[in-house]
């Protein structure tokens, strides 16, 4: 959940700024490996709703889709 005002782009980048942050510190070999990029996430994502369904019911959907080869 997130407060409704908030812009979908905003809570997106600054949920990947403060996880790239965290995991640069907590895994300082990701550093070396990015180093090139200086970036761990691409600048995509995706975004979907689910109507207010319960937590339990989309994990089982999710759960029951068929995964790729």
């Amino acid at each position: 959940n997130y407060p409704p005002k908030v812009a979908v782009t905003r809570l997106v980048n600054s949920l990947k700024g403060v996880s790239s942050r965290r995991l640069r510190q907590e895994f300082p070999d990701l550093v070396r490996h990015y180093y090139r990029a200086n970036k761990l996430w691409s600048g995509s994502y995706f975004a979907g709703s689910v109507g207010g369904a319960p937590l339990i019911v989309v994990k089982q959907y999710i759960e029951q889709q068929n995964r790729p080869v």
